[in-house]
C-alpha cells in the first residue's frame, strides 16, 4: 500500500496566525532543503490570522486580530497600505485579476477593497461575525461565512447579494470555491462540510466525518478532491464523484488544523494546525487506505 509521505515544519506557524510577524518561505532547488526563509516581514502587533498572495506574486496581503489588513510590496518588505477595521480581522482573499481584496472580521461584515488604492469599495454585512471569504475563479462572486450559521454569496462588481445558502445548524469557519466555480464548499462548527450548487443554490451533498468542527477546506486543482482540516485533529481527503471519505490523516496535528492547501501540480498536500508546525505531504495513487 503507498502511502502519504510526510514532512514536518517548524517555526512557519504564520498559516495558522502563531506570530506576530510573517515568514516568506520559497522552494529549493533540487536537493537543497525544501523551504528557505526569504523575508521576515513585522508590523502587526496581535495573531495574523490569514494570508494571501496576489496573482502576480508581487504582493501579500496579510490580516490580523490587531484589527488590521496589510498590503506588503514583497520586492521592498515595506507596507503599502494599512487597512483598519473597527473589529479583529478573520480572512482574507484576493480577486482572479488580482483588483480587489476581501476581508472578513468580527465587526460582522466582509469588506471589499481597492487593491491599487487601499480604498474601501464596499461593506457587505452579515448578521453575526464573518469567518470567511473566497472569490469565485471567474472572480465575479464572493463567497462570505458567518457566525450566523448562512453562507452568503455577492456580486463583486455591484456588492449587492446574490443568494443566501441556508443549511448549516452552526457557525461557517471555511468556504472555498472549486476551480471550475460551479460548487462552493462550507465548512462549520456543526462538524459538517457542504456543498453546494453555485448556480441554483441547491445543497448537492453533506459530507460528514469529522468528530469536531471544521475549520479548513480546499480543492485540489483538478476539482476532483476535497481536503478538510478540523478541530479533532484530523486532516481528510474527500472523493467529489461519490461524496466519500477516501483518506484521513489521523493526528495530522497535536492540536486542531486550520489551514489546508495543494500545490498547483497537485502532488503535495500542506496543512498548518495549532501545534505551530505545518506539515507537508507527498500524495501518491493510490491514497493510503482509511485508518480503523
Amino acid at each position: 500500500m503507498t502511502t502519504l509521505k510526510k514532512r514536518r515544519l517548524s517555526g512557519v506557524s504564520v498559516l495558522f496566525g502563531a506570530l506576530f510577524w510573517v515568514f516568506l518561505a520559497v522552494t529549493a532547488v533540487e536537493g537543497g532543503s525544501l523551504l528557505q526563509e526569504k523575508a521576515s516581514l513585522k508590523g502587526h502587533s496581535d495573531i495574523i490570522r490569514a494570508v494571501a498572495f496576489s496573482p502576480d506574486s508581487k504582493r501579500l496581503i496579510t490580516g490580523s486580530y490587531d484589527k488590521t489588513v496589510r498590503i506588503w510590496d514583497l520586492a521592498t518588505g515595506r507596507v503599502i497600505f494599512l487597512m483598519k477595521h473597527p473589529n479583529l480581522v478573520r480572512a482574507v482573499a484576493v480577486s482572479p485579476d488580482g483588483k480587489t481584496v476581501a476581508s472578513g472580521n468580527y465587526n460582522r461584515t466582509a469588506d471589499l477593497w481597492d487593491l491599487e488604492t487601499g480604498k474601501r469599495k464596499a461593506v457587505l454585512g452579515h448578521p453575526k461575525r464573518v469567518r470567511a471569504v473566497a472569490f469565485s475563479p471567474d472572480g465575479l462572486l464572493l463567497a462570505s461565512g458567518s457566525s450566523d450559521k448562512k453562507v452568503r454569496l455577492w456580486f463583486v462588481r455591484t456588492g449587492r447579494e446574490q443568494k443566501v445558502l441556508l443549511g448549516h445548524e452552526k457557525a461557517v469557519n471555511a468556504v472555498a470555491f472549486s476551480p471550475d466555480g460551479r460548487i462552493l464548499a462550507s465548512g462549520s462548527t456543526d462538524q459538517t462540510i457542504r456543498l453546494w450548487n453555485v448556480a441554483t443554490g441547491k445543497v448537492m451533498a453533506v459530507l460528514t466525518g469529522h468528530k469536531n468542527l471544521v475549520l479548513s477546506l480546499a480543492f485540489s486543482p483538478d476539482g476532483k478532491t476535497l481536503v478538510s482540516g478540523g478541530a479533532d485533529e484530523t486532516v481528510r481527503l474527500w472523493d467529489l464523484e461519490t461524496g466519500k471519505e477516501k483518506s484521513r490523516l489521523e493526528k495530522g496535528h497535536a492540536l486542531y488544523v486550520a489551514a489546508v492547501a495543494f500545490s498547483p501540480d497537485g502532488k503535495m498536500l500542506a496543512s498548518g494546525g495549532g501545534d505551530r508546525t505545518v506539515r507537508l505531504y507527498a500524495l501518491s495513487s493510490p491514497l493510503p487506505k482509511l485508518l480503523d
